[in-house]
């Protein structure tokens, strides 16, 4: 319920903010990708303000969860051999108290007998 109300406080705002951006800045404007020479048409590309704001925004989203990932590498791989360890013990466990059991089960009749 919190979450969703969250999203809504979050979102709304943010979708209404992107809608009004996008009206305001409707006109095609020229992105150059030639730092020596701006004028060359092969290296640029023509959009609305919006569209490029957008896209780099994305991609700037994309990167970061890139190099998250790479970063947080160490813990995943101390979390699964953290998991492997406790499945061990947890086998060694199950192992241990079906032994006791087999013991407990052994000796209660011989108690019984006396």
């Amino acid at each position: 319920m919190i979450r969703k109300v969250v999203g809504l406080v979050v979102f709304v705002p943010l979708g209404v903010l992107l809608i009004v951006l996008a009206v305001a800045n409707r006109a095609p404007v020229r992105l150059a990708l030639n730092p020596f020479d701006p004028a060359d048409q092969a290296l640029s590309a023509s959009a609305p303000l919006f569209v490029l704001l957008i896209l780099a925004v994305m991609l700037g989203v994309l990167l970061g969860a890139i190099v998250t990932w790479f970063t947080q590498g160490k813990h995943r791989k101390k979390a699964r051999s953290q998991s492997r360890v406790a499945q061990q013990w947890q086998a060694e466990a199950d192992r241990q108290k079906t032994r006791a059991e087999e013991i407990a089960g052994a000796t209660l009749p011989q108690l019984g007998a006396k």
